[in-house]
């Protein structure tokens, strides 16, 4: 297994890309530490776990708050014994609209969540890496910081951020060893689809507006992004850090 006898972190677990990354990491032998703001659903994720045999602890924690993020490193050494791998998926969508049109409470809560919520968890998770040598820091990021859609223009720009936060990370973390990577997935069928496309729910006509734009004909499914982080959590992308690996469908051709 991939990941046999390594600890992982994932945010934002209870649902989506998240919840579909712990699986996935579980099923390679991870032992888990399952976090989310709703507690509820970060169970619910362990229980899924559990039930495939593996090993894993749910946490409720909000990713903007520092003592949450260091509560959360603080378990998986207690619980697990180490920290290998930490997955900062936790982000919010943007309803689409026009700059004039956004105010800034809803710019502020954008970026605290995209772009400090991955900030915090690097602050906690990548100084015991560095004290391991070892280690690989994820991060969820987006083809909005690549290819943007209209309307969407403060959603790119935190992600856009996480994208050179990633960059800046790996170059100072190689020297210890500890590699840190973004993924970019193209929309992507989880809760947060509808908001981004503008709509109460998905309907037939957003999902053919998304899927005309992506060449091979279709959006992400949260699998397909949990398979790339269980890639790169792996040895088998050893020499893979500092990248944006586009999860897209060909969309940022």
């Amino acid at each position: 297994m991939k990941l046999e006898n390594r600890v992982a972190i994932v945010t934002g677990a209870g649902s989506g890309i998240g919840a579909a990354s712990a699986l996935a990491m579980a099923a390679e032998g991870a032992r888990m530490v399952v976090v989310d703001i709703n507690e509820a659903a970060a169970k619910a994720t362990v229980e899924q776990i559990e039930k495939g045999g593996g090993r894993a602890l749910a946490l409720a924690a909000d990713v903007t708050r520092a003592d949450d993020n260091r509560s959360m490193v603080e378990r998986a050494l207690a619980t697990f014994g180490g920290l290998d791998v930490f997955f900062a998926n936790a982000g919010v969508p943007q309803w689409p609209a026009n700059i004039e049109d956004v105010d800034e409470a809803t710019y502020d809560r954008i970026m605290t969540v995209n772009v400090k919520g991955v900030w915090l968890g690097a602050k906690y998770a990548l100084g015991v890496m560095k004290k391991q040598k070892r280690g690989v820091f994820l991060i969820t990021a987006s083809t909005a910081a690549i290819r943007p859609r209209p309307g969407g223009q403060t959603y790119a720009a935190s992600k856009g951020a996480a994208v050179a936060l990633t960059k800046s990370l790996a170059l100072e973390a190689a020297p210890h060893g500890v590699r840190v990577v973004a993924i970019a997935p193209v929309a992507t069928e989880t809760p947060m689809l509808a908001t981004f496309m503008g709509k109460k729910q998905v309907d037939a006509e957003g999902m053919a507006r998304y899927v005309a734009t992506v060449p091979l004909g279709r959006l992400n499914k949260p699998e397909d992004i949990a398979r790339t982080a269980v890639f790169l959590a792996s040895d088998d992308a050893a020499m893979i850090t500092g990248a944006c690996v586009e999860v897209d469908g060909g969309r940022c051709i």
